[in-house]
């Protein structure tokens, strides 16, 4: 009687395990559905169209005749100036000295953050002392500093990197403070069960948990110290250093339109080029929780 029963007693399980199986299955199968050459052209696709459309503006303005062409230079001669200036090596040097003050700034602003935003976030009295005036130093205008900065440092690369880091650590320190408002009072408590204390409880609880907030504070940072950097390069011209900021303020003295509007196309694909890796991150996080949509 036992042996007849057995099967009876395990269809139930039988029955919703096939159903969970075929649940995956299906959710898998519409992730996987289309091949990586359809995936990548539905992910070009729209750049490409929204590149049409601003050409084709760009070139109806410019048709317009409401600037003279020395002004407002039109998409053929800005693209034939930017082909020209990417075979100069000296163009190259300005990128790579922005992109190391970019780099360099940005990585001491996300060290500065990550500590303050772990220590406010976890003590009441500097939480309630500073809490506000990281988020008045986040709104204030990048370009507000450089007084201050050059009097400070002079006309030096360190007034520049003091305004980046100024622009991008109330950000990050943000990111993380909410991160941590927002971590589940369970795994709290489970922490402090299991013994860990302060640095281990960030390390294996509290920083795995903001992850999501944290990385959106990054990618914010990111976007303030791109901008207080162009401001400051503006600003700030060295001797021998050419930048692409320096690039963009003789552009804009000498009256050279098709060459200012190159080096502001070179801004903003590295500016869209840092905003794909930022995704291709939060993407990476989305699938590792299993929080990442199926797309047909």
């Amino acid at each position: 009687m036992a042996v007849d029963q057995a099967p009876a007693a395990g269809q139930p399980s039988d029955v919703h395990a096939r159903q969970l199986a075929g649940l995956d299955a299906l959710e898998l199968g519409g992730s996987t559905s289309r091949g990586l050459a359809s995936q990548l052209w539905g992910r070009t696709w729209p750049m490409l169209l929204a590149i049409a459309i601003v050409l084709a503006i760009w070139q109806g303005v410019v048709w317009s005749g409401r600037w003279p062409e020395y002004v407002f230079a039109g998409p053929a001669e800005t693209f034939g100036t930017l082909g020209e200036r990417l075979t100069d090596p000296e163009y190259w040097q300005a990128i790579a000295v922005t992109m190391r003050r970019a780099v360099t700034g940005f990585a001491i602003s996300v060290v500065a953050g990550l500590v303050i935003g772990a220590v406010v976030s976890r003590v009441k009295v500097l939480r309630a002392a500073f809490g506000s005036l990281i988020t008045g130093l986040q709104t204030m205008p990048s370009i507000a500093w450089f007084p201050l900065a050059i009097l400070l440092f002079g006309l030096t690369e360190s007034a520049i990197t003091f305004v980046v880091i100024l622009g991008a650590a109330p950000s990050i320190a943000n990111g993380l403070i909410t991160g941590v408002d927002y971590t589940p009072p369970i795994l709290l408590r489970a922490s402090h069960v299991l013994g860990f204390r302060r640095l281990q409880l960030y390390r294996h609880v509290i920083l795995p948990a903001s992850l999501p907030s944290f990385l959106a504070g990054l990618k914010q940072g990111w976007a303030f110290a791109w901008r207080s950097l162009m401001a400051g390069e503006l600003v700030v011209i060295i001797a021998h250093q050419s930048s692409l900021g320096e690039r963009l303020y003789y552009d804009r003295e000498l009256a050279d339109s098709a060459g200012l509007l190159a080096t502001m196309i070179i801004i903003l694909v590295i500016g869209v080029g840092i905003d794909l890796l930022f995704e291709t991150g939060d993407n990476a996080l989305r699938r590792r929780w299993g929080l990442q949509q199926v797309r047909n």
